[in-house]
């Protein structure tokens, strides 16, 4: 395959940026989309021009690392996958790829392609733990949870923090990550003894980052790789209130 891409580069956080015009010839429609740009990469080194910049680790769709804007949508049309699961067989030959990086004022640009994100970082360390004592595991069943409530909690921890729900919004809003964060532990028998205390330190946290308002328009569920469902924003809008009106009251 013969493609143009379209990338924007951008020397550090305080540079002007700007969209840069490369070629990606003779790619192979089996290869990942950062595989081909591993291959325009190698090209850009051989000719002693400075190498596109872009986030990666585990290229399995896992770590969330790998989050890129293509064509204006992030990870890409297509559904429930991250930027590393994008294959290129689902371009044409020919096409014209405009590839940038995550949009939102939370997720300064650091080099090229590369945002900082550790503002959901420190999201999680407000509050996305469960204060127990450690030592060995205890027994699987010493707990007992409904199956639904486990579900539940399953589906909310399969967020992978990539940031898609935030470049997705128009608000640039993390309620999605938030809300699934909280809301996993928030479910279990664990995680209620705190569950007060974690929604309201979390939330304040996201706003204190310069997140945006959600005002449910739900392309953060739809751009979201691992389909994270916008109940849990209900769920932490819920819990918010409670816990504020507990508050409040104290």
């Amino acid at each position: 395959m013969n493609l143009t891409l379209k990338v924007w580069r951008q020397a550090g956080p305080d540079a002007q940026g700007h969209i840069e015009t490369y070629p990606a010839n003779d790619i192979p429609a089996s290869a990942s989309f950062l595989e081909m740009l591993d291959i325009v990469n190698e090209g850009l080194i051989a000719k002693g021009e400075e190498p596109i910049h872009f986030d990666h680790d585990c290229r399995e769709g896992i770590c969330g690392m790998c989050s890129l804007n293509i064509n204006g949508v992030p990870h890409s049309k297509e559904k429930a996958v991250t930027t590393c699961q994008v294959h290129m067989r689902h371009f044409k030959d020919g096409e014209t790829i405009w590839i940038e990086p995550f949009r939102a004022n939370a997720f300064p640009v650091l080099k090229d392609l590369v945002v900082d994100r550790s503002s959901f970082d420190r999201i999680i360390a407000a509050g996305g733990y469960i204060d127990v004592r450690t030592g060995s595991a205890p027994d699987a069943n010493s707990v007992p949870i409904g199956k639904n409530i486990a579900d539940e909690a399953f589906e909310a921890a399969a967020c992978i923090g990539c940031g898609a729900c935030v470049a997705a919004c128009k608000n640039a809003s993390a309620m999605l990550f938030v809300g699934a964060k909280a809301g996993h532990l928030n479910q279990l028998p664990q995680g209620k003894p705190e569950k007060d205390k974690r929604t309201l330190a979390m939330v304040r946290a996201m706003d204190d980052e310069g997140f945006g308002n959600c005002t449910n328009q739900y392309e953060c569920e739809a751009a979201c790789p691992k389909e994270i469902s916008a109940d849990n924003i209900a769920k932490l809008n819920r819990d918010y209130l409670a816990a504020s009106a507990k508050e409040a009251l104290v």
